[in-house]
């Protein structure tokens, strides 16, 4: 019997995670159950696969997953495939920032976890629709890396969640390109995060950018690979203008340049 094909240099925590297999005689389609969701694989040639994430938090060791292939006559078979995942070292950042958003009053307290509950909506939605099909670009013209994806935040001597995003230098003002094919799910400024974008690429993967002086899109609009979001800024709970970017797959933070350097 055939096994999956686990790209094991994508198995860290923070990475996005390819599970592979041969396209056998009759085999008609396969899904693995991630995160309480069936993710689909896609036919490549002569491969099918399909791409799921490995959070930050993501216990360190060997794990398994539930695969099941379907058959062009019906048959159905289920197989528990073995996926290891790497432990990764995240430094800490110490940032200080206004003081209103360490210690947040009531209104404020009030409106954080009303747009935390929205957005972890958003990222417990599964489009079944796969919207892209080339390999993810940077939103940033001539960016090649990103800065603190992972870091551990310390805000004004306070710990908080790991940064959950790559940091990209970018003046107010500069252009901000979505990094791939996708539908927008949300177009609006936020506590935290300012203005801020959110692309839903279907399968699970979203993109966010934040911290925008002018936001470009409406929720809804379908944007194309390199087309224009909005502007960089310094909104939300910055400490200077630059571009916050996301990803979540299936609903596991991941580094985006990892996303990137998949070519997929």
């Amino acid at each position: 019997m055939l096994s999956l094909a686990v790209a094991a240099w994508v198995s860290g925590q923070g990475q996005p995670l390819v599970l592979e297999y041969p396209a056998e005689p009759e085999l008609a389609g396969v899904t693995v159950r991630w995160s309480g969701h069936d993710v689909p694989f896609v036919r490549a040639g002569e491969q099918w696969l399909a791409i799921v994430g490995v959070d930050l938090d993501s216990s360190p060791g060997d794990h398994a997953v539930n695969v099941t292939f379907r058959y062009a006559d019906g048959r159905t078979r289920v197989a528990r495939e073995p996926i290891t995942v790497r432990s990764e070292q995240y430094p800490t950042t110490e940032l200080t920032v206004e003081e209103r958003y360490v210690e947040l009053s009531p209104e404020d307290q009030a409106r954080a976890e009303r747009e935390g509950a929205e957005t972890s909506a958003i990222y417990d939605t599964f489009t079944p629709e796969r919207y892209w099909s080339e390999a993810f670009v940077v939103p940033v013209d001539g960016a090649t890396d990103g800065r603190n994806f992972g870091h551990r935040r310390v805000f004004n001597g306070q710990p908080r969640a790991p940064h959950s995003g790559a940091d990209l230098r970018a003046r107010t003002g500069t252009p901000i390109h979505a990094a791939n094919r996708g539908r927008v799910v949300l177009a609006k400024e936020l506590f935290y995060s300012g203005n801020a974008v959110f692309i839903d690429h279907g399968h699970g993967l979203f993109t966010t950018y934040l911290h925008l002086s002018a936001i470009d899109v409406q929720v809804g609009d379908i944007v194309e690979r390199g087309q224009q979001l909005g502007l960089a800024g310094a909104t939300g709970r910055v400490t200077g203008a630059h571009l916050h970017w996301g990803v979540r797959i299936v609903d596991a933070r991941v580094d985006p340049f990892s996303l990137v350097r998949l070519g997929k």
